[in-house]
C-alpha cells in the first residue's frame, strides 16, 4: 500500500483544488508516452488571471533575467495542458510574467530515472524532475540533483512568500543544501468518518475532539472497540481500513532515521517508536483493522474510520450520500504535545548540471506563488466545490465547503507538524514496496508488518531486532557519502 500514497505525486486522482492549483502535488498531462508536448489547446478564459502588477509580487527580490528562456521537465506527467484543459497558476506566471516556456519530456514512470541518467550522462538539456521520497539522500548522492541555494534570489526567498514553509524547508536541508525546497504541503493522511455513523452509535465527533485537542490514540481506540462490540454473525463491524502504518509512527512526533548536526543516526530504539509498533499490534490483535485495498470509505456502514490521502474524499462522499462525512488528522500519541501530519510534499528537483537554474527556481517560485496568494486560492477553492459528475449527470465526486476548509487547515503548517523522514530516501533496502515480508524494505515492515499480522514477526522486539542491522548498513553509508 505504502506505493499507493508515493504514487499521489503524480496525481492519479488529486482532489480538483490540487489538480487546478499551484499547491498541486499533482500532473498536468495524460499521456504516457514520451514526447514533447504544447498547451495550444488551453482555455484562456478558464484560468485564473494573472499580471505583473498583481500585489503577490510587491516585495520580491530582483532576479537575473530569464525572460525567453526554455526549461525541460522530465516526468511522466506533463505541465502544459492537454486535452483542453487550462493552464495551472504556476505555469500562467511562468509563461505570462516571466516569458518562459516548460518543454514537457514524457516517459513511464518505470522509465523515468534511467531516462533522467542518460540525459544526464548524454548531455541532453533536462532541467526539472518530480520531487519523490528517494530524493535525499539517495538522488543527491546518485548525482542526480544540484543543490537550489546559489538561486535563492530567483526563487524569491527574502521576499516573505516561504515564511510559513521556513521550518519545513529546513527541515529537508541536506548535507548544508537545500536540494529539495517545498513550495506547499500535499496529500495528508487522513481520517474519513461518518458523523451520521457516530451518532447513531452514540460516539463523539472526532473534528470536534481534534478542535479541542482530545483526538488522541485512545479515543481513537475506544471508539473502535466500542463500535466492533456490535459486530452480530449477520453484520460484521471492524474500526479502520485503508492506509495509515506511517502516520501512527509519525503521529509520536519522531523519526526512524534522525539527522542531527549533519549525521543520520538510527532511532530504531526510540520508546515513542515502540509505542507506535505497539499501537499497531494492538489494532491487528483485536481484529479492528481490514486488510486490503480500499479506494473510499466504505459504504456498508460495516467499518468506522477510513484512512487515506485527502485525494479519495471526493469518491467517499459520492459514495456515501446522506452520510455526512467528515475528516481529521491521524489522531496524535497520547503524550504527545502537538498534531504532527503524515503528509507529502510540493517540490520540484533541480537536475544535476542544468544550465537553467534560475529559470528552475523562477518556476518554483511560480508554484508557491500560486498557493501563498489569497486570491489564486480562492480561485482554487470554487474549482474545488465544482461537483463532478459523469456524462448521463450521475454525481462521481464531490467535497463540501466544511471538508475543504479543514484540509486547508491541515496543510497549514502553523496549525499542524507535517513530518518528514530521511529514511525513505536511504535506497531500497530501507524502502521498497513488495508484496511479502521479505520484499519489502525496512521502512515498508515497520508500518506493515504487525499492522497486518505478519507469519515472520509476531512481536515488536523480533521486528526490531531483524532490521536494526540493516538500518545500521544504510547509516553509515549515507554518512559516508556526505
Amino acid at each position: 500500500m505504502m506505493r499507493y500514497l508515493k504514487r499521489v505525486i503524480a496525481g492519479t486522482a488529486a482532489l480538483a483544488a490540487l489538480m487546478t492549483s499551484a499547491a498541486s502535488c499533482g500532473k498536468g498531462g495524460e499521456s504516457s508516452s514520451e514526447s514533447s508536448v504544447s498547451n495550444e489547446h488551453y482555455k484562456p478564459e478558464d484560468e485564473v488571471a494573472v499580471s505583473k502588477d498583481d500585489e503577490v509580487f510587491d516585495g520580491l527580490s530582483d532576479a537575473p533575467d530569464i525572460s525567453g528562456q526554455t526549461i525541460v521537465w522530465l516526468a511522466d506527467y506533463g505541465l502544459n495542458p492537454l486535452n483542453n484543459n487550462d493552464r495551472s497558476v504556476a505555469l500562467a506566471l511562468f509563461e505570462d510574467v516571466y516569458g518562459c516556456k516548460v518543454k514537457d519530456v514524457i516517459v513511464s514512470s518505470d522509465k523515468k530515472f534511467d531516462s533522467l541518467a542518460n540525459m544526464i550522462n548524454s548531455g541532453d538539456q533536462v532541467d526539472m524532475f518530480p520531487y519523490e521520497w528517494d530524493a535525499v539522500p539517495d538522488g543527491v548522492s546518485s548525482g542526480q540533483y544540484d543543490p537550489l541555494d546559489p538561486y535563492f534570489d530567483s526563487l524569491g526567498m527574502d521576499s516573505g512568500i516561504w515564511d510559513d514553509m521556513e521550518d519545513v524547508i529546513d527541515m529537508m536541508e541536506y548535507s548544508g543544501q537545500h536540494y529539495v525546497i517545498p513550495y506547499t504541503i500535499c496529500d495528508p493522511l487522513l481520517i474519513t468518518y461518518s458523523r451520521k455513523l457516530m451518532q447513531e452509535n452514540g460516539l463523539e465527533d472526532p473534528y470536534e475532539l481534534y478542535c479541542e485537542g482530545k483526538w488522541d490514540w485512545d479515543v481513537f481506540m475506544d471508539m473502535m472497540k466500542d463500535f466492533t462490540a456490535g459486530s452480530t454473525d449477520a453484520a460484521q463491524r471492524y474500526g479502520i481500513c485503508g492506509w495509515f502504518g506511517q502516520a501512527v509512527i509519525q503521529s509520536t512526533g519522531h523519526t526512524v532515521i534522525n539527522y542531527e548536526d549533519g549525521k543520520f543516526i538510527n532511532n530504531i530504539d526510540d520508546p515513542e517508536i515502540e509505542k507506535a509498533e505497539l499501537l499497531m499490534q494492538e489494532i491487528a490483535a483485536h481484529g479492528l483493522y481490514v486488510p486490503g485495498w480500499a479506494g473510499f470509505f466504505p459504504n456498508d456502514q460495516s467499518t468506522l474510520f477510513y484512512a487515506m490521502a485527502d485525494w479519495t474524499l471526493g469518491t467517499s462522499n459520492a459514495q456515501n450520500e446522506g452520510m455526512d462525512l467528515m475528516v481529521v488528522p491521524f489522531p496524535k500519541a497520547p503524550d504527545a504535545d502537538e498534531y504532527y501530519l503524515c503528509c507529502n510534499y510540493g517540490a520540484k528537483m533541480l537536475v544535476k548540471g542544468s544550465e537553467h537554474g534560475d529559470a528552475v527556481a523562477a518556476y518554483i517560485k511560480c508554484e508557491r506563488l500560486a498557493e501563498y496568494s489569497e486570491e489564486y486560492r480562492e480561485a482554487a477553492k470554487q474549482k474545488a466545490l465544482i461537483v463532478e459528475k459523469t456524462a448521463g449527470g450521475v454525481v462521481r465526486s464531490y467535497i463540501t465547503e466544511e471538508q475543504y476548509d479543514a484540509i486547508q487547515e491541515y496543510r497549514d503548517p502553523d496549525n499542524i507538524v507535517p513530518m518528514f523522514d530521511f529514511g525513505y530516501g536511504m535506497g531500497e533496502s530501507m524502502y521498497k514496496d513488495g508484496y511479502t515480508y521479505d520484499t519489502r524494505g525496512v521502512m515498508n515492515n515497520l508500518t506493515n508488518a504487525l499492522l497486518e499480522g505478519c507469519e515472520e514477526v509476531d512481536s515488536w522486539a523480533k521486528l526490531r531486532e531483524q532490521w536494526t542491522g540493516v538500518i545500521d548498513t544504510a547509516v553509515e553509508k549515507y554518512n559516508s557519502l556526505m
